[in-house]
């Protein structure tokens, strides 16, 4: 969290939070509600974009969760709970310097190492880490799914076919040695298994 963030906390320590005014897209996109409507309401607003690199960046340094998995932009003194269209991070993999793939959060962070992976009947891929859940982007998630090796040597497609309860475990091809069960998850447990909650 930055310095002058920490110091307006200090300074004023009863401001009360807001709701309703920021959203993340699930793909991975900052959004302003400016009438405070972004939460469900039968008129709810779909929000503007945030484009300015530099208001992005303070979020994203600014952005953790509180104890319960309600996660927030503290803006200066005041907490700004965040309407999650998908997950708390939004994920996208690229190469990592030596060619292998690496995951990065919507904020530019590396996320990991992986501990979980599920997909749901939708074909949403979602992982969590030590830093939270995420959302595979739909734009990265046809790569992220041939980044993903099972250490039994079958294909995550012979597995799709026939799914087995317990899982499969997989690891990104040429990372760190690491494997992680991929599992089948419903929409309608996610909040519940992945410990955070898209509406706080």
């Amino acid at each position: 969290m930055d310095e002058q963030v920490l110091a307006a906390m200090a300074r004023w320590p009863n401001v009360p939070a807001v709701r309703g005014w920021l959203s993340l897209t699930a793909r991975g996109q900052w959004r302003l509600h400016p009438h405070g409507r972004g939460w469900g309401a039968p008129d709810e607003e779909p929000g503007e974009a945030i484009t300015s690199p530099q208001i992005t960046a303070f979020i994203g340094r600014n952005y953790l969760a509180d104890e319960t998995g309600r996660w927030f932009f503290q803006n200066g003194p005041q907490r700004v709970y965040v309407r999650l269209d998908g997950a708390p991070w939004i994920l996208g993999v690229g190469p990592d310097p030596q060619g292998r793939p690496r995951v990065r959060t919507h904020t530019g962070r590396d996320y990991g190492p992986v501990t979980q992976w599920w997909l749901s009947p939708g074909g949403r891929l979602y992982a969590r880490s030590a830093q939270g859940a995420g959302l595979v982007a739909d734009r990265d998630l046809a790569r992220m799914l041939d980044a993903l090796r099972a250490i039994d040597g079958r294909s995550l497609d012979d597995w799709l076919d026939r799914p087995d309860p317990a899982g499969i475990l997989v690891r990104l091809e040429g990372a760190a040695p690491d494997a992680a069960p991929l599992r089948l998850l419903a929409e309608d447990a996610l909040e519940a298994t992945l410990g955070f909650v898209r509406r706080p």
